[in-house]
C-alpha cells in the first residue's frame, strides 16, 4: 500500500465523492487524475525513484494534488513551511539536496536566488507553463504507482529548527499509511470527514492529509498565515466541516474573541484536537463548557509522526466530572505505539517518581535524513528518546512535566518552567507564556517569566507574580520577573520558540 494508490483506489470505489473543498472544489476521480498528470510532468523531467520534490507554499489545495503526484511517481515529498527563513531553507535544501523545488506567485521572490545559488530547477504553481505543460501530460496512473513499494521513502516532514539547523525526519509509505490508520481511530475520520486543514500543511502530512486520503474523506485548506477565529467558526460552518486542528493559541483565540451570541458555535464538528503545547485545565473547562466535548489532545512529536498519547473525549469529560487531574494529562498511549517512562538507566518509573518518555512502534521514523550521528542520539535499539520529562500513573495517563534541556538549575535544585507557566496560564488575561532561565551570579539562574495577553488586558507583572505567589508555587519557583510582550515569537509549527526568547537574555547578556 502506498499514498498514491490511496488516492487511486478511492477513486475506483467512490469517483464522485469529494476530495477537496472550498474555493476549489475536486471529486477523487478528478484528484486522481490530476496527481497522475503531474507524476509524468515530474517523471518526464527525468527524476527518478527516490528523488526529493520540495513544495514551498502556504495552504493551499494543490498541496494535495502535488504530494499524490510525487507519491505516484516514486519520489519523494519535502513539504516546507512558508515561515522559513532564507537560512534554514538553505540548510534544508543541502540536506534534502532537492532536486526540484515547486513554489507558488507569493513565494517565488523569496526561493528564486537561493535555488538558483544552490542549483535546484524551480516551477511556479501559477505560471502559465506549469498549467499548460501539465495539462498536456496523460491523466492515466504513471507505470511507477504499482512499483512503490511499503518500504520505499514517501516524505521528509522537517522539523523547526529551534535548537540547531532542521532535521530531516524521514518516513515511508509503510509507516505512514500504519500512522493514517491510528490517526483515523483515534480521530472518527472516515469517508464522511470533512476536515479542515488550519495549521500549516508542512505539519499535517501525517496526522491529517494522509489519513484523511487513506479512507476517501474530504480536505479543505485555510490560510495560516494569519489566523481569523470568527472566519474559522464561519467556514467550519459554511462547508460543513466536522474535523480540524488548532494549536492552543487558536483556541484560545476563539474562546475570547468569538461572541458568546455569535453564530456559528463550531456546532459541526465532531472533532477538534490540538497540541504543541499545554493548555491550563481551567481553560479547558472553559472550552468544553462552551462548545462541548469535541476536544482530543495529542502528544508526541515529528519523529513518531506526531501521535504518541491521546487524551481522548471520554477523558476530557472525566476529568471535568471526577478525575480533575486528567486534564492536566497528555493522555494515555494511542494505539500501535509502545509508550514508556523511564529513569537514567532505562527502568521504567513507578508512580510518582520522574523519567524520559521514550517511544516504539512501527511508525517511529526510519531516521534523520543523512543524519546519522544525530539519528543514534535519539533512536536506541527502536527506542525514540523525546527528550521530555513525565510521571505516571497507575492506570497509565502521562503527565509531562518539562524538556530536559528546558529545566532551570537554580542553586542546584531542577526547576521545571512548565510547572510555572501552568499557573501563569490559569489567569484569564494571559494567552502565551513561557518561562526561562537566565545567568544569575548567586544562583547560577534565576527565573524569568514571558507573557502576552488576550486582548484588552491590563494586568501587570507585579501582579502576575502575585498570582504565582497565591499558587501552589513554593517562594524558590516563583518568577523573579514577569515580562509583558505584545506576542511571543513562534516557530514553523506554532510553538513558542522558547530558544530564541531565551537567547534575548544570555545573548545579549541581559541579567536580572
Amino acid at each position: 500500500m502506498s499514498v498514491g494508490l490511496a488516492i487511486h483506489r478511492n477513486a475506483v470505489r467512490d469517483p464522485d465523492s469529494v476530495a477537496i473543498f472550498g474555493n476549489v472544489e475536486l471529486n477523487y476521480e478528478q484528484l486522481d487524475k490530476k496527481s497522475n498528470q503531474i507524476a509524468h510532468r515530474l517523471l518526464a523531467m527525468g527524476l527518478s525513484k527516490g528523488d526529493r520534490v520540495a513544495l514551498f507554499v502556504a495552504n493551499r489545495p494543490e498541496v494535495v494534488e502535488v504530494m499524490g503526484g510525487i507519491a505516484k511517481a516514486g519520489l519523494v515529498y519535502v513539504g516546507l513551511n512558508f515561515r522559513l527563513g532564507s537560512r534554514e531553507l538553505k540548510q534544508i535544501f543541502e540536506n534534502s539536496q532537492s532536486s526540484l523545488l515547486i513554489t507558488d506567485r507569493d513565494h517565488l521572490e523569496q526561493v528564486e536566488l537561493l535555488a538558483g545559488e544552490i542549483g535546484i530547477p524551480v516551477l511556479n504553481l501559477d505560471s502559465k507553463a506549469w498549467k499548460l505543460e501539465t495539462s498536456r501530460m496523460p491523466d492515466i496512473n504513471p507505470e511507477t504507482l504499482h512499483e512503490v513499494r511499503y518500504d520505499d521513502d514517501f516524505c521528509i516532514v522537517y522539523t523547526s529548527g529551534t535548537t540547531g539547523s532542521p532535521k530531516g525526519v524521514l518516513f515511508d509509505h509503510g509507516r505512514a499509511i500504519q500512522h493514517a490508520t491510528v490517526a483515523c481511530m483515534e480521530y472518527e475520520i472516515d469517508s464522511e470527514t470533512r476536515y479542515l486543514v488550519q495549521i500549516p500543511h508542512n505539519s499535517s502530512v501525517n496526522i491529517t492529509i494522509v489519513p484523511c486520503l487513506t479512507v476517501g474523506a474530504s480536505l479543505g485548506f485555510r490560510d495560516s498565515r494569519n489566523f481569523d477565529p470568527i472566519g474559522f467558526a464561519r467556514e467550519v460552518e459554511e462547508e460543513g466541516v466536522t474535523h480540524s486542528f488548532l494549536v492552543p493559541t487558536q483556541l484560545m483565540r476563539v474562546l475570547d474573541r468569538l461572541p458568546l451570541d455569535a453564530t456559528p458555535q463550531l456546532s459541526g464538528l465532531v472533532t477538534l484536537g490540538y497540541g504543541s503545547s499545554p493548555i491550563s485545565p481551567d481553560r479547558l473547562r472553559e472550552l468544553i463548557d462552551r462548545f462541548g466535548c469535541i476536544f482530543n489532545q495529542l502528544y508526541g512529536m515529528a519523529e513518531i509522526a506526531s501521535i504518541g498519547t491521546i487524551l481522548r473525549k471520554s477523558d476530557h469529560m472525566q476529568g471535568l466530572k471526577n478525575r480533575p487531574e486528567l486534564l492536566a494529562s497528555c493522555g494515555q498511549p494511542s494505539y500501535a505505539v509502545h509508550v514508556r517512562v523511564v529513569d537514567a538507566g532505562g527502568n521504567d518509573i513507578q508512580p510518582g517518581e520522574r523519567g524520559e518518555v521514550i517511544f516504539s512502534g512501527p511508525y517511529v521514523m526510519k531516521g534523520y535524513y543523512r543524519d546519522p550521528e544525530r539519528t543514534g542520539e535519539v533512536l536506541i535499539d527502536g527506542w525514540m528518546h523525546s527528550g521530555d520529562i513525565a510521571e505516571i500513573s497507575e492506570d497509565g495517563f502521562i503527565f509531562i512535566v518539562d524538556r530536559k534541556k528546558n529545566l532551570i538549575i537554580r542553586g542546584g535544585l531542577n526547576i521545571a518552567p512548565t510547572e510555572i507557566e501552568n499557573v501563569l496560564y490559569r489567569h484569564e488575561e494571559v494567552l502565551d507564556a513561557t518561562v526561562v532561565g537566565v545567568p544569575d551570579h548567586e544562583w547560577g539562574e534565576a527565573i524569568v517569566a514571558v507573557v502576552a495577553l488576550v486582548e484588552g488586558a491590563k494586568v501587570t507583572g507585579e501582579l502576575l507574580r502575585l498570582h504565582c505567589r497565591e499558587s501552589e508555587l513554593t517562594s524558590i519557583k516563583i518568577p523573579e520577573r514577569i515580562e509583558i510582550w505584545e506576542t511571543l515569537p513562534k516557530n514553523a509549527v506554532g510553538k513558542i520558540a522558547k530558544n530564541e526568547i531565551r537567547e534575548s537574555f544570555w545573548g545579549s547578556g541581559r541579567k536580572i
